[in-house]
């Protein structure tokens, strides 16, 4: 039931209209004065005001504005009853607060007109409230499960970041440096390496289609496919005479990786591989593209070469053929493998680094070696696009320079 309050220092008036508001069915209080309204107001949740205009003391208007600034948990609908009709007078009304006016005497059906208009607004605000408070607790929830989730993906990150705990290692005369910097909390980028018998070392670079967790989890199964600390479980390496492992060829390898991913592993995501053996003694390089961007090899003397033909990526297109290639590294020879993160980072006005910006950072670093080189890379990259702090993708990258 509505508490309907009436403010009027007229006890005839507040009689007349308590009658015709009880028999309709409404809860009634009434006072004499503004002042004794809103102790009414502070202790009871007040539906409707029909309050006088002309009163002692404050007036109506008055009182509607102080009404205004009550705290209160809902709205309460103000009703004016007054004998003015000046239009500046009706003006002042609204703003404070009043929703209507009646001019006294008061029409009965034109009270309850008024007062149906009220219950109207009173509804659609209960309505909305109501509404309000289950988006409310719905958002709250929503930001627990945020929360529980966010803390999920730091741990998560740190365990994809624990898949490639070295990020540099020396192989007598020669070195290998990584970079990984997922987008967000995980990625879908790879970068290994790991010895692939006597004199021989196995580097990768590899990028899950997508971003997130799915495409986390792919990475960390390929981490265990090509992992380095148990090479009897390591798809790259085949048993070799006298208990030991050798590298397999790559061609070989990637189709195995990507019969496995069309037929054991189910799931729409498919990657691009660099996979590369480099003979230490000789320098020589055998490695597969499969999709993913050429890799870059620079001379001693600064001058740079792109290898590869692109390839398919794995676990795309069942039965694809793969390629092995080859190329000699001398002393003072280095090769970046590299994500498309690197090569198709975009600028602020959407142009991407491509080939030619990527060799230009090469060539601008020439005389950086190790780590620090992925690292003035990766700040070359964040200038790049325009100083954020942030990429729009994973950049990785594999270094390997032969001493």
């Amino acid at each position: 039931m509505r508490l309907v309050l009436l403010v009027d220092d007229s006890r005839l008036q507040r009689r007349i209209l308590r009658a015709s508001l009880e028999r309709w069915g409404y809860e009634v209080a009434e006072c004499g004065s503004a002042e004794e309204a809103l102790d009414i107001c502070r202790d009871r949740p007040v539906d409707l005001i029909i309050s006088d205009w002309m009163m002692p003391g404050m007036n109506g208007p008055e009182f509607c504005q102080a009404f205004r600034d009550l705290p209160r948990e809902s709205y309460g609908y103000f009703i004016l009853l007054t004998s003015k009709s000046e239009m500046v007078e009706m003006i002042h009304g609204l703003d404070v607060g009043a929703d209507e006016f009646l001019t006294k005497p008061v029409n009965a059906s034109e009270l309850r007109a008024r007062i149906a208009s009220g219950e109207r607004i009173l509804r659609m605000e209960h309505q909305l409230r109501d509404k309000n408070r289950l988006l409310t607790d719905a958002l709250a929830e929503l930001r627990t499960l945020y929360d529980a989730l966010d803390r999920d993906l730091v741990e998560a990150r740190k365990l994809q970041q624990s898949l490639v705990p070295e990020r540099h290692r020396r192989f007598g005369g020669c070195e290998v440096s990584l970079l990984l910097r997922p987008c967000g909390h995980v990625g879908g980028d790879l970068v290994g390496f790991f010895p692939a018998g006597p004199g021989e070392v196995g580097v990768f670079s590899a990028d899950v289609s997508g971003h997130g967790i799915s495409s986390a989890m792919l990475t960390a199964r390929l981490a265990g496919l090509l992992g380095s600390r148990s090479p009897d479980q390591n798809i790259a390496l085949e048993p070799a005479p006298g208990g030991s492992y050798r590298a397999r060829p790559p061609a070989e390898v990637a189709a195995h990786l990507n019969r496995l991913f069309l037929e054991d592993i189910e799931t729409e995501h498919y990657f691009t591989l660099l996979l590369a053996f480099v003979t230490l003694d000789t320098g020589q390089m055998r490695f597969v593209q499969a999709g993913h961007p050429h890799p870059v090899v620079q001379r001693a003397d600064g001058a740079l070469d792109y290898l590869g033909e692109g390839g398919l990526p794995l676990g795309l297109i069942p039965g694809a053929n793969f390629e092995s290639c080859e190329v000699r590294l001398a002393p003072g020879d280095r090769v970046l493998l590299v994500s498309d993160g690197i090569t198709e980072c975009p600028a602020p006005d959407g142009a991407q680094l491509g080939d030619e910006g990527l060799r230009r950072l090469i060539e601008a670093n020439a005389g950086v070696r190790g780590p620090a080189f992925l690292d003035a890379i990766q700040t070359g990259l964040t200038a790049f696009a325009g100083g954020r702090g942030e990429f729009p993708d994973d950049v990785s990258a594999v270094l390997f320079e032969v001493g």
